[in-house]
């Protein structure tokens, strides 16, 4: 019986994008073919990554990932009201000018595991809806792009949603994302 191959960063991106495809598969299999992955790669990553996170003894979820990306690239303090955070940044090759962030809490509690704009990389500009394209924007810019946004419930738990209103229309429409990178724009509910 072999070893399985080390689950690394490498398989971390395929399941980033197993979700992604969901919503965008031409970009999603674009990225896997950047990758050399096939789609029983992604698949097995996806299993691997599900088993990780179900078992029962398993790692906890800042251990589980520093044991598959390494060391953070950044730990950035962070506070949310009186509680003193932390995130750790992680760079993800398919996208170079976003980290995957992880939020700890005291104790090392992850609080959320999402991808963000690099500190230092330019964001894309938004100044419309028609300026949010597939995998352009992460949530927290476009919510500073069309306040008041409003969170709203995800599908899934690695899924978000924001209520804005488009500048132009006046319209409320519903950005989704899926690990925090902009996905698609449908009509408000």
């Amino acid at each position: 019986m072999s070893t399985p191959a080390p689950f690394g960063p490498l398989q971390f991106q395929l399941v980033l994008l197993r979700r992604m495809a969901d919503f965008q598969p031409g970009l999603a299999e674009d990225a896997r073919h950047e990758l050399s992955a096939s789609l029983a790669d992604m698949r097995e990553a996806n299993r691997r990554w599900q088993a990780m996170v179900r078992a029962p003894r398993g790692r906890g979820s800042l251990r589980r990932y520093r044991s598959v990306l390494g060391e953070p690239e950044l730990i950035l303090p962070r506070r949310v009201g009186d509680l003193e955070c932390e995130a750790l940044l992680w760079p993800v090759p398919l996208w170079p000018d976003l980290r995957f962030e992880v939020m700890a809490g005291p104790g090392g509690a992850v609080w959320n595991e999402w991808l963000v704009r690099a500190p230092g990389a330019a964001g894309p500009e938004l100044t419309s809806v028609t300026d949010l394209l597939p995998w352009s924007c992460t949530v927290d810019e476009a919510a500073r792009a069309f306040p008041p946004a409003r969170p709203m419930e995800g599908s899934a738990p690695t899924r978000w949603a924001l209520a804005i209103t488009d500048p132009e229309s006046g319209r409320e429409r519903v950005a989704e994302f899926t690990w925090g990178l902009f996905q698609r724009l449908l009509p408000s509910p």
